[in-house]
């Protein structure tokens, strides 16, 4: 019986930690009630799981747990956010600003505000793939309601300097938003220090489940007027309406809770992981490192490769090593990257890039196994055998 090849697709999902599901499993059966029912003990205890949960993750970005809102993932967290904000200030103002590198769950949503007669400014990035703040400035205008910017990229894993643009955004009265479902639990984030006013979460990127996420929504100084885009019962203050999942919430508190305790600890072997990956690699010719070469995710490793099929590549990597050539949502469209694009990668060369995201769970043996593999896949596509 074949083994599984070893996993390094982090930035698309991670495994769910054993720690994780142990705390999950009593809310399935034990304490299964109805979190929204206030009359007797069943919903008590599912209620209490709830609480913590939502306390955790306000901590975790130094928020009160009434600013928490439960989602079904980021995803929706983003559409809530963005549509929610432009529904519930179009009479002020019609304008957005967002990032060419942002993932599809901001870009759709602000292209669908545009069918509706909004207007929204994509700003380009520097070749490392952070933004200009300058060009941040020029973008605003008197009808600007909400900049969206995330704080790391899921495909290069590229962190943009959020208290500076929360700062330009504070400054000139507008809402900010930061996609942050990359970053939770891997990089410090302080809501009140960097002037966040929305920001979007997901579990199953630092080994929780999947299918829940949450939004951060600010209640004071400013006060973050959203409409709600799910009706039908009021929960969350109203602004996502449907029965939680309580399982899911405690899973996404412990995911957090843990990964904050080991975050400076995991950061550091991430990093030397990575680095050890890189610097293995840098032995071949036309290795190019798309993003920001420190100013990134610890885990996170994105190169493009010249000289070679971007189709053959993965399929000569897929016997030792699962992982993705970007966003797992649209890495089997045949189009090269966006983002990749963006960073003014050739078509070619945005075609043939992979991106390796370590985690919890990876060792230094696997890393050296998997840059084996890469080294002898590449050589054999260009035809050589030489370093």
């Amino acid at each position: 019986m074949s083994s599984k090849p070893i996993y390094l697709d982090c930035q698309a999902t991670t495994p769910l930690d054993e720690r994780v599901l142990q705390a999950m499993l009593p809310y399935f059966r034990e304490y299964f009630g109805n979190p929204a029912s206030s009359s007797h003990q069943y919903g008590w205890e599912a209620e209490a799981g709830v609480k913590q949960g939502r306390q955790l993750l306000a901590e975790a970005i130094n928020a009160e747990p009434e600013e928490i809102v439960f989602t079904s993932g980021a995803t929706e967290a983003n559409n809530l956010a963005i549509k929610g904000v432009a529904e519930a200030l179009f009479q002020k103002g019609r304008h957005l600003i967002t990032v060419q590198t942002e993932h599809n769950a901001v870009l759709d949503p602000c292209q669908y505000l545009e069918s509706l007669g909004f207007e929204v400014t994509y700003l380009p990035v520097n070749p490392d793939g952070t933004i200009d703040l300058a060009e941040l400035e020029r973008a605003f205008r008197p009808d600007t309601i909400l900049v969206s910017v995330m704080a790391a990229n899921n495909e290069i894993g590229v962190l943009q300097p959020l208290q500076e643009i929360g700062a330009i955004c504070k400054e000139r009265g507008v809402f900010f938003h930061t996609d942050a479902a990359q970053a939770i639990a891997k990089i410090t984030l302080d809501v009140r220090e960097l002037n966040i006013d929305l920001m979007s979460l997901t579990a199953h990127k630092i080994y929780g489940p999947k299918g829940i996420g949450a939004l951060y929504v600010r209640r004071r100084n400013p006060r973050v007027r959203l409409a709600a885009q799910l009706h039908g019962g009021g929960h969350e203050r109203g602004m996502r309406s449907g029965t939680l999942y309580t399982p899911q919430i405690v899973g996404f508190g412990k995911a957090v809770e843990l990964a904050l305790s080991e975050m400076e600890a995991e950061a550091k072997r991430l990093i030397g992981l990575r680095e050890r990956l890189r610097s293995q690699l840098s032995v071949l010719e036309e290795i190019y490192i798309n993003g920001h070469p420190q100013q990134r995710l610890p885990g996170n490793l994105n190169i493009s490769v010249g000289g070679v099929d971007g189709a053959a590549l993965l399929l000569g990597l897929q016997p030792v090593v699962a992982l993705s050539s970007g966003a797992a949502c649209s890495s089997a469209k045949a189009a090269p990257s966006h983002v990749l694009k963006a960073l003014g990668r050739s078509e070619k060369l945005a075609s043939a890039s992979v991106r390796f995201g370590i985690g919890r769970f990876n060792t230094e043996e696997e890393i050296d196994k998997v840059a084996a593999q890469a080294i002898a896949t590449i050589q054999s596509l260009r035809g050589s055998f030489k370093f």
